[in-house]
């Protein structure tokens, strides 16, 4: 039965309150822009991209009061003190895409995975067939948050496609487990085979002395080898990792490498030692990226199918392509559960797979909310990780302002009592979900967050520095 959407709001209530999972439906597609929740979540607020930021908003960090957003042209600092009327305090332009960013006392580090033609803010693309282009981490000191300082810039094999923060236990050095893939021989500086990560030693009393430490080998039988079909059908290959995800107090990190998942022990955070590898043959195209519950007996990975360029959230793709997958840890090793995907149909003009979340800090229970591009953002109860149940959602209709397949949520994350999603296009969005199972989180206050980093999140009182 063909339904419009907007009369399955009210459905999607009912059923959330009952606990359980929308069914898929082929329904009407709101109209561009318009949006569609569930009633559990109010939009709070809507802060524009900043004109001087030419390109798409991606990852977001929060530290204290502030929230920071990159842009493949640079990145933005927010006032959200008071997340109704957040407001843009800066913007740096420095061109250099993905500009994933994490946020370390003073320090903004972020990652450019395009090859330059030198490390500046002036820089330009060139060809990585050239030598002397350069791809890699940024460090900036964000102590004036009106004016960030660029400070630091360090060179790494096949550059910086994300990056994971991983503090060690005296405070006195902060590494960086930078994540980079897609080889080519014609690459002097990204060479065939790639199976590493880079790992940059930062001496947090002289950040400028930041530098390559160690290019570990997490694959040395050469990892998965891939199935080199056409979309939909095609599996990556393992090169390198494409996102990490650490725990540093419980010691331990989760990989989402492309062609597999893999459990790493960072007890020693200059040499992380793999401890368990996990394929899914059947329907994971690109493993992209790894949440840890909060007790560190579950990873949440996410199958980027199409690269996020793709409408994927439709029938013919189905439920478990494009999706989660829920694993919990036994004796070390990682054992299936179940897959987890928007049930909401979208048009075939709108990009639409897993992306970037973050846990909803309710003690005694596992909750999540993540981005899905164009599928806007989901709040998902995976407390019992082999039925994983939907309980809010926020999405608008198809992004007119910019083409087809390009628009939507790159990420969605949970931080002192809201939730803030940086949308490609339409810049930053604050929304606040009212509802018994996760109204406890409201009493929960972190220092701040970087998703790739976990820390516990306390019952009460602060939150750990991370």
């Amino acid at each position: 039965m063909f339904t419009p959407r907007r009369a399955l709001i009210l459905v999607a209530a009912l059923v959330a309150m009952a606990g359980s999972t929308l069914p898929a439906q082929a329904a009407d597609i709101p109209a561009p822009g318009e949006i569609v929740m569930s009633p559990n979540i109010q939009h709070v607020t809507n802060v524009p991209k900043p004109e001087a930021l030419s390109d798409i908003h991606t990852d977001m960090a929060f530290q204290g009061d502030y929230a920071y957003v990159g842009n493949y042209y640079g990145f933005s600092i927010y006032d959200i003190r008071r997340p109704k009327r957040t407001s843009l305090v800066s913007s740096v332009v420095c061109p250099g895409g993905q500009m994933d960013m994490s946020v370390y006392g003073n320090l903004l580090i972020g990652s450019v995975d395009s090859s330059r033609n030198d490390d500046s803010c002036a820089s330009t693309s060139q060809s990585a067939t050239i030598k002397e282009s350069w791809e890699g981490i940024r460090i900036f000191d964000v102590s004036d948050k009106a004016h960030p300082k660029y400070i630091k810039s360090v060179e790494t094999n096949c550059g910086s496609h994300t990056h994971t923060l991983v503090p060690d236990r005296r405070r006195q050095n902060l590494y960086i487990y930078v994540s980079s893939y897609s080889p080519n021989a014609t690459y002097p500086d990204c060479q065939v085979p790639h199976d590493l990560i880079s790992i940059i030693k930062v001496p947090l009393r002289n950040p400028t002395a930041a530098t390559v430490i160690a290019t570990p080998n997490l694959f040395p039988d050469g990892g998965n080898p891939g199935l080199p079909l056409p979309y939909p059908d095609g599996k990556s290959a393992t090169t390198g990792c494409h996102d990490i995800t650490a725990y540093p107090e419980k010691g331990i990190a989760a990989g989402a490498c492309m062609g597999e998942g893999i459990l790493l022990d960072i007890r020693n955070p200059e040499q992380p030692r793999v401890t368990a590898t996990v394929r899914d043959e059947a329907n994971f195209a690109f493993w992209h990226s790894a949440t840890f519950n909060n007790s560190g007996t579950k990873v949440i990975f996410t199958d980027e199918l199409g690269g996020g360029t793709r409408a994927t959230c439709n029938e013919a793709i189905g439920p478990n392509r494009g999706a989660n997958a829920y694993y919990d840890i036994v004796n070390g090793q990682l054992a299936f559960k179940s897959y987890f995907k928007i049930a909401r149909h979208q048009a075939d003009t709108e990009n639409c797979v897993a992306h970037n979340g973050s846990l909803i800090p309710v003690k005694g229970r596992d909750i999540m909310v993540q981005a899905w591009y164009q599928g806007g953002i989901s709040v998902v109860d995976f407390t019992d990780s082999a039925h994983p149940q939907e309980i809010a959602f926020f999405e608008r209709g198809p992004d007119n302002t910019a083409p087809a397949l390009s628009g939507g949520f790159w990420s969605a994350y949970y931080y002192n009592g809201y939730i803030y999603g940086s949308d490609f296009n339409l810049g930053l969005d604050v929304l606040k979900i009212n509802d018994p199972r996760t109204n406890r989180a409201n009493g929960v206050k972190m220092d701040s967050l970087n998703a790739q980093t976990q820390a516990s999140y306390p019952e009460r009182g602060h939150g750990h520095d991370h």
